[in-house]
């Protein structure tokens, strides 16, 4: 019957490839199909019974003797250690968990009786106010804690009443001139600075300054007292008679200064500058 699959096959290979190039592989291929399954078959068949086997012949060896005979003198027996033999971690033993105590605590008994007919009257006891509902009566238990918090009470201290005295301000010298950086408000001419410039133009002699012709300059610093007078005038211009000339006019302007105001609201002394510029032709 193999034999005349075979030749079937054989026949029906030679009507599909006839007219073809039977050098293809194909057509080889299909002729040896038989015989390279069968091939595959047993190498298949051989893996899986050595995979198989393996694993008896190692447990084989691992759990018996085995024995060593050497060339010389009786033969040594080396004993294996079993699996079993290995030493096994400790068993610790757990504990089970205790009960913890209810706290004794004073409670009376809420629970609602059931009915009998011949239910025993209870004695009647004085039961405490302070006691919680529960199932028993336990009317010598420890008072029930209340809930309410209470502050500590705040400590006073007892050591001396120290006096608070506020922090005042520095006595300024009566004598002292304001800086720029402490005034509030700087010193003013009592009709303004246009009227003491005007004053000034008027009442200054320029009779003997005419002569050469040009400018002359000079700048005036005096001080504006608290009550409005002012002193200390000084001139910083190259001639001496124009600085002096300038300096007596401005003596004999008739009129008050406001003084200059610090930042406390005080009247202080305070220095001033009057630049004075003529040209002569």
């Amino acid at each position: 019957m193999k034999h005349l699959n075979q030749n079937q096959e054989f026949r029906f290979n030679e009507v599909l490839f006839e007219h073809r190039n039977k050098e293809y592989g194909a057509y080889a291929l299909r002729n040896e199909s038989d015989r390279i399954l069968t091939k595959a078959l047993f190498v298949g068949v051989s893996l899986l019974a050595a995979i198989s086997i393996t694993p008896l012949v190692i447990s084989a060896f691992t759990n018996g003797s085995s024995v060593h005979v050497p060339v010389d003198g009786p033969p040594v027996v080396i004993k294996l250690k079993k699996v079993d033999d290995q030493p096994k971690p400790p068993v610790e033993i757990v504990k089970p968990v205790q009960p913890v105590a209810p706290p004794n605590v004073k409670q009376v008994d809420t629970s609602v009786p059931t009915p009998k007919s011949d239910a025993i009257e209870p004695i009647k006891q004085d039961k405490p106010k302070d006691a919680t509902p529960g199932l028993v009566d336990n009317l010598k238990g420890e008072p029930v804690k209340s809930d309410s918090y209470l502050p500590p009470p705040p400590v006073i201290g007892t050591g001396p009443v120290v006096k608070y005295t506020p922090p005042t301000a520095p006595k300024v010298d009566d004598n002292h001139i304001a800086d720029p950086t402490e005034l509030a408000s700087e010193a003013v001419f009592a009709g303004g600075i246009d009227s003491f410039r005007n004053k000034v133009m008027n009442n200054f002699d320029g009779s003997g300054f005419g002569d050469d012709g040009g400018t002359m300059k000079t700048v005036i610093t005096f001080i504006v007292e608290k009550d409005g007078t002012i002193s200390g005038l000084k001139a910083n211009g190259k001639d001496a008679d124009f600085n002096n000339e300038a300096i007596r006019t401005i003596k004999n302007i008739k009129g008050l200064w406001k003084p200059a105001k610090n930042k406390q609201g005080e009247s202080v002394r305070s220095y001033f500058k009057f630049p004075i510029s003529m040209n002569f032709e």
